[in-house]
């Protein structure tokens, strides 16, 4: 019998190990995948700066908004914070919060998202899309390519909220909530760096 328990204790530690071993392959794997994802970002930006005087003899000045693109900025700053309280939540083993935070930042997520559709359809009808010159085409496609990383993240962040309410705070959980905080706030820098170099100097 203590054979048993022992190869019982045995198989469990096994099983642990291996369960830790697939969580820090994938773990690997992602590192890899934003990296990639980075670059892409920064092709577009070189893409942009190739493209950034080619206006069609069009004033780029009256085309942006303090105003919106400050919301837009303080939106997705705030929701780069409330993720970081559901990682404590999650490291506390609370799983409650935890989900509150996740929605909270899925709400400001989701306002981002809106208001960014908003400005480039409102650009679009005011006939300075991107078929109109070069500067918007390397604009609409970063703009875009941002704001489509965004939506993803945020059916993400629902769906790894459904699955807290539902499992409880799992390791897969929190290893999939590790993963996710990378990739979101790895977005909140590419804006942060779209609104320093893209919106800052046309708007001053």
């Amino acid at each position: 019998m203590t054979d048993a328990v022992i190869t019982a204790d045995h198989g469990d530690e096994t099983n642990a190990e291996s369960a830790q071993r697939a969580i820090e392959e994938k773990t690997y794997g992602f590192w890899l995948w934003l990296m990639s994802d980075a670059i892409i970002f920064a092709l577009l930006f070189a893409i942009f700066v190739a493209m950034a005087r080619n206006t069609a003899d069009g004033s780029t000045h009256t085309l942006f908004l303090l105003p919106r693109i400050f919301a837009e900025t303080m939106l997705l700053l705030a929701s780069s914070a409330t993720f970081g309280f559901a990682s404590v939540a999650i490291s506390a083993g609370q799983r409650r919060r935890a989900i509150v935070w996740l929605g909270m930042t899925s709400i400001s997520g989701l306002s981002f998202v809106v208001m960014e559709i908003s400005e480039l359809y409102g650009m679009a009808i005011a006939n300075a899309g991107p078929w109109q010159s070069g500067f918007l085409s390397g604009f609409f496609a970063l703009i875009g390519t941002h704001g489509a990383h965004v939506s993803f993240g945020l059916v993400w962040i629902v769906l790894l909220g459904c699955e807290i309410a539902l499992r409880g705070l799992t390791p897969i959980a929190a290893s999939r909530l590790y993963r996710l905080g990378l990739f979101w706030h790895f977005l909140v820098i590419v804006w942060i760096n779209i609104f320093s170099f893209i919106y800052l100097p046309r708007l001053l």
